[in-house]
């Protein structure tokens, strides 16, 4: 689908929502907190917004049902992944990163065989030493880290998750994408540390991948069928959202916007309370239609809840409304092996996409009596290749943990300070 087209349908929908609204873009702006010009370039296709948070505010202002909302995000994603670039063409894949135990001395050495320039050659000694120091520390940590698993029934480790089967690439904040089932690497790397000790979940027979940097608008790789985008700390409502945090009122900073979220945890150390709601858009890497054939829970670690200080993320008195958008899974993290189940009435797997119709799911998980590592398994298919595509969080599994009987902390409207709010429930 070619960027026109993409961008002008999402141009379109949102014109239909603003005329059907009877607002004008004044109005619309200044219960935005947006410029009208903005709002105007954004409804006449001229700009696609980077962020789809504006826009979905902007879509429940003007009454906008679930079943639009969903449209409407697909229409964002498909425009998002067309944007041009400087010189007109679609945003291309930025180029890999470089190997994290490489050395700049070590990046110069050739594998052809051609001789390294005479001011080099005197380095290269220091750099062979140098990625040999690197690798009997990675040998080390990979064997520190195989010895000091405990099993934690049938789930798989305390802290650590196990590396299933067939699993392919994992995927974080931005988007990543499914190797296909078969394709061989003798020499997997190990899976990076994650929360509390937990490690992210790479699976054996898909090729070795670092860890994505932050951000968004990766391309898939080569003859991978789908990508997928995680948003692990979207909102339902922020009234129902609540983060755990080690630290004392005064050493936390008011609640952020939605969109700021991620990088609010990040500072706090904080933790998704009560449960998590994570955002997830799947799209095909190609023309061809991928089958999405099932979607399955997996635990990292199940510890005691954390006992930590509970902050609410909405504003006393401030009223808060949520859609019940379709796609949307319930996982209950405390139950012996979590399920993903659809919610009542919406339908359940197998689903298809493509380039041209992404699908985005919505998963509720909810805990109350433990502090759970956990991430999902992907199964899809495509004609006669198959395989399975870890998501976590960035390369670590997500972490929800109960806040039962925690202190609680909420941030008056107007306020300067967090005010204590009685026991979380």
């Amino acid at each position: 689908m070619s960027q026109d087209t993409a961008g002008a349908g999402f141009a379109r929908l949102l014109r239909e929502l603003k005329e059907r609204s009877g607002h004008s873009y004044g109005t619309l702006g200044k219960r935005l907190h947006m410029s009208t010009s903005t709002l105007h370039r954004y409804c006449n296709g001229d700009v696609v917004p980077t962020d789809y948070a504006p826009v979905e505010r902007l879509a429940r202002l003007c009454k906008a049902s679930p079943d639009e909302l969903v449209e409407l995000h697909r229409h964002w994603v498909l425009a998002d992944a067309n944007r041009p670039r400087k010189g007109g063409e679609p945003a291309a894949a930025p180029s890999p990163a470089p190997d994290p135990v490489s050395t700049p001395e070590a990046s110069v050495v050739r594998l052809s065989g051609a001789p390294a320039p005479k001011e080099r050659r005197r380095h290269r000694g220091a750099a062979y030493a140098g990625l040999a120091v690197a690798v009997v520390a990675g040998a080390i940590a990979l064997t520190a880290n195989l010895s000091a698993r405990d099993t934690d029934g049938p789930d798989g480790p305390v802290g650590a998750a196990a590396a299933p089967p067939g699993a392919g690439q994992r995927t974080g904040d931005r988007t990543a994408s499914a190797a296909p089932s078969g394709a061989s690497d003798p020499a997997s790397a190990p899976a990076s540390p994650g929360p509390a000790g937990a490690a992210g979940a790479t699976g054996t027979g898909s090729a070795p991948v670092s860890a994505p940097p932050p951000g968004r608008g990766d391309a898939p790789a080569a003859g991978a069928p789908v990508k997928v985008t995680t948003q692990p700390y979207s909102w339902e409502s922020p009234c129902d959202q609540h983060y755990l945090i080690d630290k004392p009122p005064a050493e936390v900073a008011p609640p952020p916007l939605e969109r700021d979220a991620p990088a609010w945890a990040a500072a706090a150390g904080a933790v998704s309370a009560g449960g998590q709601y994570l955002t997830l858009t799947l799209q095909g890497a190609g023309k061809e239609t991928v089958v999405l054939d099932g979607l399955t829970v997996r635990t990292a670690g199940k510890r005691a809840p954390l006992a930590w200080n509970d902050y609410a993320m909405g504003y006393p008195g401030v009223g808060c409304g949520s859609g019940v958008p379709t796609r949307t899974f319930n996982v209950s993290l405390d139950a012996t092996r979590p399920a993903a189940v659809p919610e009542e009435g919406q339908p359940n797997f197998p689903f298809k996409v493509s380039e041209s119709e992404p699908e985005v799911f919505y998963i509720r998980a909810g805990v109350a009596a433990n502090d759970v590592s956990w991430y999902l398994e992907l199964s899809w298919s495509s004609g006669p290749r198959h395989g399975t595509l870890t998501i976590d969080n960035n390369g670590k599994p997500f972490r929800t943990s109960g806040h039962t009987g925690r202190p609680g902390y909420e941030f008056p409207l107007g306020g300067n300070g967090w005010a204590a709010a009685g026991t979380a429930s």
